[in-house]
């Protein structure tokens, strides 16, 4: 039986949603509300906020973003409150590991495995920088979305993603090999690649979906990175793939009183709101 596409699954939920909003998970113990993390421990304070961020968001987002980084940082636990997280968001809602792997085959073998077999993630990022054995173990899991990175939104980003190459920035020249390695929204044998193009470098981003019209796109870079959702919105209407924008800080922490999770669900709302021209 043929499965269902990341990519065909994420357009399904953009349209139920009228939304193009990714919501990050990066819990920062350090940004989380004092009456959270004053009677409650690490692990359970952060449990406690992601779920009140979840069940605000639920209804506006299209997707979250589970940064593994700010559960990893939780030590022995994190992996407990990583998979509590997961069991929060209800299973219609796609979902995406952002660890960024990119490690050699047999390793990304055992890393795919870990996002897509044991926590069952939907999609993932991951980096290129060691070429397509790195990529293939991720996308030998029909179903899944792969977010390889192209121009991310870090200011660091520049040292490598904009370097010519034959003429060309080097992202462009990682979108162009990385196409020919599988179809974008294939017919489910193979997962959907996508990928990560920041919101702080427009001029990239529009290069890229020109590039690559039908692929799946993660944007972030929006808010506190630099990016606007204006600029956003008139370079994505160009193509057919569909995209996420994530937004992460600019909501988590809109509020860091009792009225958080009110205040995230405005920031996302807005979000929201503001891009719905591009559903159009």
């Amino acid at each position: 039986m043929t499965v269902r596409s990341f990519a065909e699954r994420l357009s399904a939920r953009m349209e139920e949603t009228t939304s193009l909003v990714c919501v990050g998970l990066d819990p920062d113990l350090q940004r989380l509300p004092p009456h959270l993390t004053s009677r409650k421990n690490a692990a359970q304070a952060v449990i406690e906020f992601n779920r009140a961020i979840i069940e605000a968001t639920v209804d506006t987002a299209a997707a979250y973003k589970l940064n593994l980084a700010f559960f990893e940082a939780l030590g022995a636990e994190g992996w407990s409150v990583l998979q509590a997280t997961l069991d929060i968001i209800p299973g219609a809602v796609p979902v995406v590991a952002d660890g960024k792997r990119g490690d050699i085959g047999n390793s990304a073998r055992f890393y795919a495995h870990a996002c897509f077999d044991l926590l069952d993630f939907d999609a993932c990022t991951v980096s290129g920088y060691m070429g397509r054995d790195s990529v293939a173990p991720f996308l030998d899991h029909p179903g899944r979305g792969v977010f390889l990175l192209a121009r991310t939104s870090n200011p660091g980003g520049s040292d490598f993603q904009a370097v010519e190459y034959q003429g060309r920035p080097l992202y462009e020249h990682v979108v162009r090999t990385a196409l020919a390695w599988g179809e974008p929204g294939n017919d489910g044998e193979k997962g959907s690649l996508g990928f990560v193009a920041g919101a702080s470098d427009i001029e990239a981003l529009r290069r890229i979906r020109a590039l690559a019209p039908d692929s799946p796109l993660l944007i972030p870079g929006l808010g506190a990175q630099g990016g606007n959702s204006s600029d956003v919105l008139e370079t994505i209407r160009e193509g057919s793939g569909p995209v996420l924008v994530n937004s992460s800080r600019a909501i988590l922490y809109a509020s860091a009183g009792r009225d958080f999770d009110r205040a995230a669900r405005q920031a996302a709302e807005a979000l929201r709101t503001s891009l719905i021209p591009a559903l159009s």
